[in-house]
């Protein structure tokens, strides 16, 4: 028992996302916000993707005299996926296209976080065996850890 104990702690211990209360999918990342962005624009495009847009919400604090930590929110999506979802249920075009925020915790760490896509369409007209479903989790699974410098 021990030693299954040892593994499994071993095992979760090595797992890079961590899912929160909230069906938020959040992965550590080994760099500062600027650069891990830059990372994940780059994976994002790299896998044939496209980027709709980068904000910078700490910049836009700035612009009103407030503070706020380094946090960026990346848009992208594949039309050929997310049409899918659409073509289910036309209301998932509010969680589409697909959005991953970058952004320095209280404690300096910086993570990068998402919406699990089962999760997001789950009050919606869609099954939860699609098969875009599987392809978006798995592309935001591979696009944060590399994002990440995992």
């Amino acid at each position: 028992m021990k030693r299954f104990l040892a593994v499994a702690a071993m095992v979760m211990a090595g797992l890079p996302a961590l899912a929160g209360n909230d069906d938020i999918v959040k992965v550590k990342s080994f760099s500062d916000v600027a650069s891990t962005m830059d990372r994940l624009e780059s994976a994002v495009t790299g896998a044939g993707a496209n980027v709709f847009a980068r904000v910078d919400h700490a910049a836009g604090a700035a612009s009103v005299d407030m503070d706020l930590a380094p946090t960026q929110v990346l848009i992208f999506g594949n039309p050929k996926i997310g049409t899918q979802a659409m073509q289910d249920d036309p209301v998932a075009g509010l969680f589409l296209p697909m959005k991953v925020l970058v952004y320095r915790d209280g404690a300096g760490q910086v993570w990068l976080a998402y919406e699990d896509p089962k999760e997001m369409f789950d009050d919606l007209a869609i099954a939860d065996d699609a098969g875009y479903i599987k392809t978006m989790t798995g592309a935001l699974g591979k696009l944060t850890a590399k994002a990440a410098g995992q």
